[in-house]
């Protein structure tokens, strides 16, 4: 009796179109999945994968199988059937170059993923599954929303100094736009409406100018370019970098690690832990201390030259990411840039929020999903 009624709930549930969204976030050693009806989150999970488990996948999209089959068994476990799913979007890969937006997963864009068409990254994954579960469930399309390859630098950005190199958008648009948005939201109006320098502070920092919508200037945050941060080496000197790469000492795997991995507070400490670099700098430890107060005093640089991309004309400067749960950091970083535009702090980030976000508007019919071409 009670299966036959949850089965009628289930058929009017269906029926009725309720916004029921599933968010799929793969990472390098755990995929996190979400589940919302409409704005109300009500289902997270971060599955683990063990380095056993990854260990027999030569590439990194050759995960999408297992992967899918875990989250499958997490929402069949949790009672979510799958036919409750009105839409589906995951975390955007390193596809091409792209306008912000909400993309359709298409024929294109998985040869993309596949290939690793701006490199390999398991956010390559997002689509993948995405799309796979989707087509399992008979939904017309899967999504992806802002993926770290949005472009929308002006054409002076691009330059680097040298024609051989050319300057690239690779940063954290998901939380900055969604945090950018939210912002606007805050204080009734629309995010096309300001100018806002946004900073994502986490394992890696990107710092970006936005201007009535669109991120005109961002570093490079992949390869570490910018500010160092806990686990990057950020833009470091030149001459030293090049005499160190050839010095017949560190191979170009080892100058990557020590670039993006090993840089940072990984460098100076052997750890990328924040929190315990602000716990030993508060405890009068004086090499935290100081390299704390640097990776502010960068970051605060940074925040400075996007003022001046903007030519002085800015509504707010936003502070989110992990590190800006740390007071200390953040008060450093604020006693330097405070003069420039009101200081706006929104600590983590919720990427599974702003996928959601980004689903619902496709749902409600906000706005129209652009093609992957």
């Amino acid at each position: 009796m009670q299966n036959l009624i949850f089965h009628v709930f289930l058929q009017i549930f269906i029926l009725i179109g309720m916004n029921r969204i599933l968010a799929i976030n793969p990472g390098s050693t755990s995929t996190k999945i979400a589940v919302f009806d409409g704005k109300e989150q009500i289902f997270v999970k971060n599955i683990k994968h063990s380095t056993e488990e990854l260990s027999e996948f030569k590439k990194i999209t050759d995960q999408a199988e297992f992967r899918r089959s875990v989250i499958l068994k997490e929402l069949e476990e949790n009672n979510i059937p799958l036919r409750s799913i009105s839409i589906i979007i995951g975390r955007g890969g390193l596809i091409k170059p792209i306008p912000s937006g909400i993309y359709k997963v298409n024929h294109l864009m998985k040869e993309h993923l596949h290939s690793g068409y701006s490199g390999n990254h398991a956010s390559n994954l997002g689509g993948l599954i995405a799309d796979n579960i989707a087509q399992t469930i008979g939904l017309k399309a899967s999504y992806i929303a802002d993926p770290v390859v949005v472009d929308e630098l002006q054409p002076v950005a691009r330059i680097s100094g040298h024609p051989l190199f050319e300057r690239i958008s690779i940063f954290h648009a998901l939380n900055q736009k969604a945090v950018a948005r939210g912002y606007a939201q805050e204080i009734g109006t629309e995010y096309e409406m300001l100018n806002l320098i946004v900073a994502h502070m986490g394992g890696g920092i990107s710092i970006g100018a936005h201007q009535k919508g669109r991120v005109i200037d961002v570093n490079q945050a992949l390869d570490g370019e910018g500010p160092f941060s806990p686990e990057r080496s950020g833009t470091l000197p030149t001459g030293q970098l090049v005499s160190l790469c050839f010095s017949g000492k560190y191979s170009e795997e080892e100058i990557k690690k020590i670039l993006v991995g090993k840089g940072g507070y990984a460098g100076y400490f052997g750890s990328n832990d924040a929190y315990q670099v602000e716990k030993n700098a508060e405890a009068g430890d004086e090499k935290s201390q100081l390299i704390q107060n640097a990776m502010a005093y960068q970051i605060a640089k940074a925040i400075g030259a996007a003022a001046a991309v903007l030519k002085g004309k800015i509504d707010a400067i936003l502070l989110t990411g992990g590190i800006a749960y740390g007071k200390p950091i953040v008060n450093e970083i604020i006693s330097y840039i405070d003069w420039i535009a009101p200081v706006k702090v929104y600590p983590g980030e919720d990427e599974m929020r702003a996928l959601a976000f980004n689903a619902l508007l496709i749902l409600n019919r906000e706005k129209k999903a652009k093609d992957y071409e």
